[in-house]
């Protein structure tokens, strides 16, 4: 692909296969980039997948970022958290305790058994707990701090909901097995594509448009007749596109192409 001054830039990889996007690739120093692709990233109004690496900066020059709200929500659970809980999205009640006697605070404010998680940096259901006991909250409180506490909800199954540039792109139920809490295809769940749920999608769309989500995967809850968000994975697993046979960078290409993003 020939650049000019009008060519669509991306660094991250996500794109390499898009027709209508150059993408640049990541250095680790600006001086390793020709000039010529200086001026492209100085004249171009949006950057697509900037990597966590040059997302502060592109934003300090004022240039549109796609995804937006992706590399500060990645792998952060509190962030998240506190996303949701300024938008009054629903989720699970949860808090998150900084201070030494954290024990005794959870132990007031929650009932065995709840949820413990690593609020950051941990994902495909590694660093998920529940806790039953005091025994169990000792071993969780001994890996980290703070501590991230949610209620139990009790559901035999999730949902994945991928959404990008507002389009649901994929969707499907994640199924778990007997006697295990968590449902990440990781950790064994099974995948199943029959009947979701229209007002499931309606909801993932609320969520992403809501928390200015432009790609993610919700993971979504039926509790009661209500739908909660429980996490949103801007890095999501890809054996449900497989197993339905869609290729995910096909449909960011299609996307891109139709201008959607």
């Amino acid at each position: 692909m020939s650049l000019t001054s009008e060519s669509k830039i991306a660094l991250g990889k996500r794109l390499r296969h898009c027709s209508v996007i150059h993408s640049l690739g990541v250095k680790i120093d600006p001086d390793f980039y020709p000039r010529k692709h200086l001026e492209l990233l100085q004249k171009s109004s949006i950057i697509y997948y900037p990597t966590h690496h040059y997302e502060d900066v592109l934003t300090a020059l004022g240039k549109r970022i796609f995804p937006r709200n992706y590399y500060h929500y990645l792998g952060n659970k509190i962030k998240q958290t506190e996303l949701f809980t300024i938008l009054g999205i629903p989720h699970p009640r949860t808090q998150i305790y900084y201070s030494r006697n954290r024990k005794q605070k959870i132990l007031q404010d929650f009932d065995f058994p709840f949820v413990a998680k690593i609020p950051v940096g941990s994902s495909q259901g590694k660093g998920v707990y529940l806790i039953r006991n005091e025994h169990d909250l000792d071993s969780y409180l001994e890996q980290t701090r703070p501590a991230y506490i949610q209620e139990y909800l009790a559901f035999d199954r999730d949902l994945r909901i991928v959404v990008i540039g507002r389009q649901i792109v994929h969707a499907y139920w994640r199924i778990g097995k007997e006697n295990d809490f968590r449902h990440n295809v990781s950790q064994g769940a099974e995948i199943s594509f029959e009947n979701i749920p229209v007002e499931a999608l309606e909801f993932a769309l609320y969520v992403a448009g809501k928390c200015g989500f432009d790609e993610v995967g919700l993971d979504i809850c039926r509790v009661d007749n209500r739908f909660y968000v429980l996490e949103a994975n801007m890095v999501y697993g890809l054996v449900g596109f497989r197993l339905a046979n869609k290729d995910i960078h096909a449909s960011l290409s299609k996307l891109a192409e139709k201008g959607i993003i």
